[in-house]
């Protein structure tokens, strides 16, 4: 089968060959897996994270084909499956497997298991014609969704959702929440329209005007203005999906007394030294690490409901270097999607 595979790290738009376009072996399902014949896959910020050795390298697969937000159909399965038969369309994200049995797993918490498998970074992902999944982890997909529409909800949608849920647990209190999004990419634009759908009044700070501003304006942010741009109302809660930790003094300082500031990203530049009046009135600063299977049905569920629309930039299989280099440099309008044509 025809796969990207990446040999080595490197930046996607300065090292020839750094991600290689190669004949490989088709996968085989092992026991508990499914395989699918790949249709889409999402082109994340994570996949540019893993592509130029941003993530911890002592963990990463080597080589590795990278991409995790995989929609197919299932065309074999191993021993043991039975809830998923071949022809299911189904969906592949981030989070690949967990143990099951570690602290956190017990605690219900698997999203932060020790021992867990990543796509495209721990195991091959999807930039591939063929991809296996862990059937325990797999995503039945609403049928609303066109294959490519519904890619990026694999990850940029969860995390987002996920995201939103550290900003305000409870739901009663959405309805007048006023909430900043800092970078607006693939999961802003998504995140935006559940905040909106619950009520929220969106304030969205980003860098880039020609796109993501623009954007921002048509999904209905009730202001938009610069990535350290200071909104004109104090903030309940801010999330940062930009992986540039200059913003977070800013963020900060835009949040009202008790306000919540949730970094949405994987990965993150340095944090400039803060000033506590900054933190202080109880504001709180807090990451957000993959995602459970909970959020991947809940998201999908309340995006069905919500009428969640993607606004999605695609390319052509051949084309994923160019679509990372795209999302390197912010040339890509809501979210970045490669599709197979077998």
């Amino acid at each position: 089968m025809k796969a990207w595979v990446l040999n080595e790290t490197g930046r996607i738009d300065a090292t020839p060959g750094v991600l290689a376009l190669a004949d490989v072996p088709e996968p085989r399902p092992g026991p508990g897996q499914v395989r699918l014949k790949v249709s889409a896959c999402a082109v994340c910020r994570t996949d540019l994270h893993v592509v130029e050795g941003e993530l911890d390298q002592g963990r990463q697969k080597s080589p590795v084909i990278p991409g995790h937000q995989i929609v197919g159909r299932v065309d074999a399965v191993g021993d043991g499956v039975t809830e998923i038969r071949p022809g299911d369309r189904v969906g592949v994200a981030w989070l690949h497997a967990t143990c099951g049995t570690c602290a956190q797993c017990a605690r219900g918490r698997e999203n932060l298991c020790d021992r867990a498998e990543f796509t495209g970074w721990t195991v091959d992902g999807g930039y591939a014609e063929y991809a296996l999944g862990d059937a325990r982890f797999v995503y039945p997909l609403p049928e609303a969704y066109d294959d490519v529409s519904v890619a990026p909800l694999l990850c940029a949608g969860i995390i987002g959702y996920r995201c939103l849920r550290k900003c305000a647990p409870d739901r009663a209190a959405w309805p007048g929440l006023r909430l900043g999004i800092y970078g607006f990419g693939a999961a802003g634009h998504l995140a935006i329209q559940i905040a909106r759908f619950r009520g929220a009044e969106v304030y969205v700070c980003t860098r880039d005007r020609k796109r993501h501003q623009k954007l921002a304006a048509e999904l209905g942010a009730a202001w938009v203005g610069g990535a350290t741009e200071r909104p004109p109302v104090r903030l309940d809660a801010a999330i940062i999906f930009a992986p540039a930790g200059d913003i977070v003094p800013a963020a900060l300082r835009a949040l009202d007394r008790g306000g919540r500031l949730v970094c949405g990203g994987i990965h993150m530049s340095p944090i400039p030294e803060l000033a506590y009046r900054d933190l202080s009135w109880e504001r709180s600063i807090e990451s957000v690490a993959n995602n459970t299977r909970a959020d991947g049905v809940e998201f999908l569920r309340e995006a069905a409901e919500a009428g969640v629309r993607t606004r999605v930039q695609t390319y052509p299989f051949t084309d994923a270097i160019r679509a990372l280099c795209d999302l390197r440099h912010d040339a890509v309008r809501g979210a970045a999607v490669l599709m197979l044509d077998h």
